[in-house]
């Protein structure tokens, strides 16, 4: 089996839960791996040290505001000084929250739109030049409402169906020098800041597995569409148990 010996992916958001597992896989396939946070310095670092201990010098750390665009160019440029090169770039952090219609605020759309799709297209702006000299790919965290909507989440689900579009028009941009595709995930990790559990039990009794996802399942997704899909361009995958059958 191919593995990613030799190429280097920046993943957003990767200090944390799905982000960490994309990092830790792409990491075990043989990839040299640059994790982005913001504010989670000390997972950052932890997850950092274990996968140097692995194999030395194969995980390096990025910082900053994705919602700060100023800063993203420098990302890349930094991501590029320190592992020497950029193949892989996984458009991985997201912002998630309720936006009722009665109540949502322009910062509220603005921060949902920032984070899950405007900060997307510049990171692949910033990046392209590097990953179309060596032939690289994109990976965007897309979710299934941003093909289905979900009540009450109007601005996130807006930001996400941009950002499946964005995935199409990156591959039609970018060809045929990069891959440019997406993920689009169902009930993988309930988010923490989110404490509707009725909800929660209402989605997993839609979904045709009956069951939640996990971050592997994701990840897994992810090396498929970097590794052994060289055909595929300007898809996105849903990795949902099902739950599209049913909404």
């Amino acid at each position: 089996m191919a593995t990613l010996e030799g190429k280097v992916a920046l993943i957003t958001g990767a200090a944390r839960r799905i982000g960490a597992e994309t990092a830790r896989t792409l990491h075990a396939a043989g990839a040299t791996v640059v994790i982005h946070y913001r504010n989670s310095s000390e997972d950052a670092e932890h997850l950092q040290a274990a996968l140097n201990q692995q194999r030395e010098d194969s995980c390096f750390l990025v910082k900053g505001d994705l919602l700060d665009m100023a800063t993203i160019p420098a990302l890349i440029a930094d991501t590029v000084a320190q592992a020497g090169r950029l193949d892989i770039l996984v458009n991985n952090a997201s912002s998630f929250y309720p936006t009722p219609l009665a109540s949502v605020t322009e910062q509220q759309f603005d921060d949902l739109i920032g984070t899950n799709l405007k900060a997307p297209l510049f990171m692949a702006q910033a990046a392209a030049p590097h990953l179309q000299a060596n032939h690289g790919c994109i990976i965007n965290m897309v979710d299934i409402h941003g093909l289905r909507p979900l009540k009450n989440y109007a601005a996130y689900c807006v930001a996400k169906a941009g950002l499946l579009m964005l995935t199409q028009v990156l591959a039609r941009d970018l060809g045929p020098t990069v891959r440019v595709n997406g993920v689009a995930p169902g009930a993988i990790l309930w988010p923490e800041m989110v404490e509707n559990h009725a909800m929660h039990a209402e989605i997993l009794a839609k979904t045709a597995l009956q069951r939640e996802g996990n971050p592997t399942d994701i990840a897994k997704t992810i090396l498929f569409l970097v590794r052994d899909a060289d055909y595929i361009t300007g898809q996105v995958i849903p990795v949902d148990g099902g739950r599209l059958l049913n909404h």
